[in-house]
């Protein structure tokens, strides 16, 4: 008998979704993955075609994690085991950053 993980991992990849399933993953698993000081002042908020959009507190920790984006991508796919994430685009919230 196969595990349901497994079944839902060949369903996924079967309907074209398992890349869109990972992407949101790295949206959610983005605050372990980034740590703590980077995650008070950012938030991932979508994924679409390999870009991980990530609301980002001002202009300068935009400025600052702008310098860190490619490592950033690295450590997420690292994270999701795929290269998923080809860019994180950095983008100002719309009424500040929601916990």
């Amino acid at each position: 008998m196969e595990a349901v993980s497994g079944v839902v991992v060949r369903l996924l990849r079967g309907l074209g979704l398992e890349t869109a399933m990972l992407g949101w993953r790295a949206v959610e698993e983005w605050p372990e993955t980034v740590g703590l000081r980077i995650a008070r002042h950012t938030r991932a908020v979508e994924f679409r075609d390999g870009t991980l959009f990530v609301e980002v507190e001002g202009s300068a920790w935009m400025q600052e994690v702008g310098y860190l984006k490619r490592d950033l991508s690295r450590r997420i796919n690292a994270r999701l085991g795929a290269e998923v994430v080809r860019d994180v685009r950095l983008v100002l919230p719309h009424g500040g950053i929601r916990r």
